[in-house]
C-alpha cells in the first residue's frame, strides 16, 4: 500500500460508510483495482478506518449521546443480532469478502429494492423507537454482513419497515453503526494480534492518515446525506448501485481484470 492509495481509501470510507451504496463493497473494488486486496494490512486498514467514521458520529450527534440510559439500551438491542452472527459466521463472511462477485450482485440487487423503498414505506412521520422497532432494525443490519448489501442501507430499510421516517431511520443506523463497527474492529485487531501481525512503522503512519481522513470525509457525508434523503428519498442511490453492479459484472467477466500498475 502507498500513502496514495490509503488516502483514496480512507475517502472512499468516508462516504460511503453512512450513505446506502456498501462502503465494504466499495473498499474491496477499490483494492481490488489497486491490486492489494490480498494484503493482510489492506483488510485491517480497511476495517480500522472505520473508526474515523465512527469518531464523526460521536461529535455530529454529541448531545444525544448524553441524553438518557435508554438511548444506550436501545442501541444495545439493536446490536445483539450482529453480535451473534457475527461470532457464528466470521470465517464464512471473511471468505465473502474476497469475492467481487458477491459484491457486484449485492449491489445490483440492493439497488432494485432500494428504487421501491421510497414507495413502500416512504410516507411516515414516525421518530419514536421502541425496543421491538430497534431489535427488528439489528436484525436487518445483519443482512449487510453479505458483502455488497450496506450496513446503512440494511438498517435504514429496517427503520423505515417500521414505520420511521427515512431522517429517523437514517440517525438510529448511524448511532447503531458505532458499537457495531467499533467491535468489529476491535476483534479484527485481536485476531490480527493473536495471529503475530506486526505494523510497521509506515503501516501504523496508514492507519492514522486513514482515520483522519475518514472522520472529516464522513463528517460532511452525514451532513449532506440527511437532508438530501429527507427531500429525495433513495432512488438516486439505488440507480447509482444498479450501474456499480453491472459495471463490475462486465469488468469481472469480460475485462477479467480490475488490476492496474
Amino acid at each position: 500500500m502507498t500513502t496514495i492509495q490509503a488516502f483514496i481509501l480512507a475517502i472512499i470510507e468516508g462516504i460511503t460508510e453512512f450513505l446506502p451504496v456498501s462502503s465494504t463493497g466499495h473498499m474491496i473494488l477499490a483494492s481490488s483495482f489497486f491490486g492489494i486486496e490480498h494484503d493482510e494490512f489492506t483488510k485491517l486498514f480497511t476495517i480500522v478506518i472505520q473508526l474515523g467514521a465512527i469518531l464523526s458520529v460521536i461529535v455530529l450527534y454529541f448531545k444525544r449521546f448524553f441524553q438518557t440510559f435508554e438511548f444506550y439500551f436501545k442501541i444495545l438491542v439493536g446490536f445483539i443480532p450482529a453480535v451473534i452472527l457475527g461470532l457464528l459466521f466470521a470465517k464464512k463472511i471473511d471468505a465473502l469478502l474476497e469475492n467481487p462477485v458477491t459484491v457486484a450482485v449485492s449491489l445490483l440487487i440492493g439497488g432494485i429494492l432500494l428504487l421501491k423503498v421510497d414507495d413502500w414505506f416512504g410516507n411516515s412521520n414516525e421518530t419514536e423507537i421502541t425496543y421491538p422497532t430497534a431489535f427488528k432494525i439489528g436484525l436487518f443490519q445483519c443482512i449487510s454482513m453479505i458483502p455488497g448489501v450496506s450496513r446503512s442501507g440494511a438498517s435504514i430499510v429496517g427503520g423505515m419497515s417500521q414505520k420511521l421516517s427515512r431522517s429517523a431511520a437514517a440517525e438510529f443506523s448511524f448511532f447503531l453503526a458505532v458499537p457495531t463497527m467499533f467491535g468489529a474492529t476491535i476483534k479484527k485487531c485481536y485476531d490480527y494480534y493473536k495471529d503475530g501481525f506486526v505494523l510497521t512503522h509506515d503501516q501504523i503512519n496508514f492507519l492514522i492518515i486513514g482515520n483522519i481522513v475518514a472522520f472529516i470525509v464522513a463528517l460532511i457525508a452525514i451532513k449532506t446525506f440527511i437532508g438530501f434523503i429527507s427531500k429525495n428519498g433513495f432512488k438516486v442511490f439505488g440507480c447509482y448501485r444498479i450501474i456499480a453492479g453491472i459495471t463490475l459484472l462486465i469488468f469481472h467477466f469480460f475485462v477479467h481484470s480490475l488490476t492496474i500498475i
